[in-house]
C-alpha cells in the first residue's frame, strides 16, 4: 500500500511549526533566492552531506550544530535574499500596462509561432551551411516522418529526448537532425547531413 505524507503532516508529526505568511509572500521570495542564488551550496553548505554529519535528534539540536558549522549561513542568504527583493520592488514600479502588453503579445504569440515554427529555421540553417536549398514538407511527407528537405535530403526533426526513448512505435527511416533547447535558443546536431 502507498500512502502520500504532506509536508504539513510531517510538521505536524514532528512538532514542527508550520509557518503562516501573507499570500504572494512566500513564492515571491522563492522567486527571489532563485535570482540571487541565496540557499546555494557556497552560501549554506551542502545540506545533504551536514545532515548525516549531524548526530541530534531534535530540530533545535540540529539548529545548533549546524549554526555552529555555518555560522554566517542564514545571515548571508538572507541578505542577498533581501538585495534582490530590493531589485525587484525597483522594478515592480516600472511596469506599466503597455509592457505587461508586451510581454503577453510576446509570449502568445511570438513565441508560440517560433516554438511551432523553429522546423523551418533549423531546415534553412542546415541548407545555409551545406551552401544547399532546403524545403518543408508536404502532408503525405509528413505522414512517412519526414519534416523536410536539405538539397534532396529527406529529414525529420527530433529533439533529444527521443533519441534517448528506447521503445517507440514509429520508425523513421530517414535521416534525423536532433536538437536541444537552451536559454539562448537551441543546440542542433545535423550528424553526417552537414559534413
Amino acid at each position: 500500500m502507498k500512502v502520500k505524507i504532506s509536508i504539513e503532516e510531517i510538521r505536524k508529526y514532528l512538532d514542527i511549526e508550520t509557518l503562516e505568511f501573507p499570500k504572494y509572500v512566500a513564492p515571491l521570495i522563492n522567486l527571489a533566492n532563485q535570482y540571487a542564488q541565496g540557499t546555494r551550496l557556497k552560501v549554506v553548505g551542502q545540506m545533504s552531506e551536514l545532515i548525516q554529519q549531524f548526530t541530534g535528534k531534535t530540530l533545535s539540536e540540529w539548529e545548533k550544530w549546524y549554526l555552529k558549522q555555518k555560522p554566517d549561513a542564514i545571515r548571508e542568504s538572507t541578505e542577498k535574499i533581501v538585495q534582490m527583493l530590493k531589485n525587484f520592488k525597483n522594478t515592480i514600479d516600472k511596469i506599466d500596462r503597455e509592457m505587461v502588453e508586451q510581454w503577453v503579445r510576446d509570449l502568445v504569440v511570438v513565441k508560440t509561432f517560433i516554438g511551432l515554427r523553429f522546423q523551418e529555421a533549423i531546415l534553412k540553417k542546415g541548407a545555409e551551411i551545406k551552401g544547399d536549398n532546403y524545403r518543408l514538407s508536404e502532408p503525405d511527407e509528413e505522414s512517412r516522418g519526414i519534416d523536410g528537405y536539405i538539397g534532396d535530403i529527406p529529414v525529420s526533426i527530433k529533439p533529444y529526448t527521443y533519441e534517448i526513448k528506447a521503445s517507440l512505435p514509429e520508425h523513421i527511416d530517414v535521416k534525423i537532425i536532433y536538437y536541444t533547447k537552451i536559454d539562448t535558443g537551441i543546440e542542433v546536431d545535423y550528424g553526417e547531413i552537414i559534413d
